[in-house]
């Protein structure tokens, strides 16, 4: 009777691990199925720009969801390239100039978010002063205010200083930025340990030459997270510049894409479909490739010292 009872007792944790196994592995099948159904929900709108681009004006707008295959019913809905070369070609401003301008507000704004807003941060997370809270807390509390409160006197301002340029826009971007940055670089500088700078100031460091040498690169991981989301947020924006620049001689992509008009208000759906691949393709790339660095970063500033 004991040996069975030894022999049941012995069992049954095998039994409970076995069935928490077979109810992890259906609660994870469970989650992939719905995760994957929302991805196709994400993912549908980028797949009908993809169809789209290659369609004829006229089945954008009749048959948007049917596949660009010439049939008898529809023996002109393949329009190749042509989208692309239309696209490119309407209108009196070069879309290689809008691709040349976007370029540089994208890669300006995120060189100059990344270096002034770590900067900043090493020096709030490190003095820990009344005012430095206050500064911390104001940069966070932008993350919450609505642009279109500030939208106007934004534009009037940056018309007073004359920031409507592609190489003076980015301080206007460094301000809407600046409140993510701040609150990812604090929480990442907090997790170093200090002794690392005192060590520096011992050898005769200033702070300067500590942040450089010592403080930026280890802030490697949160600089490439901050730099992923900038650099989408930036180069898909389309209502600060619209707002800041002078369009008639600065216009971005998405500005660009909205200008594809002709006479009587018509637009070129195939072209203007053709534009936006385009403009979203860099974007996608940068991402896939950078993605798991997103996450790396997230979670390295969320450690607290």
């Amino acid at each position: 009777m004991k040996d069975n009872k030894n022999a049941t007792a012995a069992i049954e944790p095998q039994l409970l691990k076995d069935a928490k196994k077979v109810s992890r592995k259906k609660s994870g099948i469970s989650l992939t199925i719905v995760f994957s159904i929302i991805s196709l929900v994400y993912v549908f709108p980028v797949l009908a720009v993809l169809v789209n681009s290659f369609k004829s004006n006229t089945y954008v707008k009749t048959d948007t969801f049917m596949l660009p295959i010439n049939d008898a019913e529809h023996p002109d809905i393949w329009a190749g390239f042509s989208n692309f070369v239309n696209g490119m070609t309407i209108g009196n401003y070069p879309f290689v100039n809008s691709v040349i301008n976007s370029f540089i507000i994208t890669l300006v704004s995120t060189f100059l978010i990344i270096l002034c807003t770590s900067m900043a941060a090493w020096y709030i997370a490190r003095v820990d002063s009344f005012l430095c809270k206050v500064i911390y807390y104001l940069c966070v509390f932008s993350m919450v205010v609505p642009f279109q409160m500030v939208m106007y006197t934004l534009s009037k301002t940056a018309d007073t200083l004359h920031l409507n340029t592609p190489w003076t826009i980015p301080i206007v971007y460094l301000g809407f930025g600046a409140g993510l940055a701040i609150f990812m670089f604090v929480g990442f500088v907090k997790s170093i340990p200090i002794e690392i700078e005192e060590a520096a100031a011992i050898d005769g460091c200033g702070p300067l030459r500590t942040y450089f040498t010592i403080v930026f690169p280890m802030l490697r991981p949160t600089m490439i997270s901050v730099g992923i989301l900038e650099i989408m947020w930036i180069w898909n924006d389309y209502l600060l510049p619209y707002l800041v620049l002078d369009i008639n001689e600065y216009r971005t992509i998405p500005i660009h894409i909205q200008y594809l008009k002709g006479s009587y208000g018509t637009v070129d759906l195939g072209a203007t479909m053709a534009l936006i691949l385009l403009s979203i393709i860099p974007v996608i790339i940068f991402y896939l490739i950078c993605q798991k660095y997103i996450i790396k970063g997230v979670a390295a500033g969320a450690v607290k010292g």
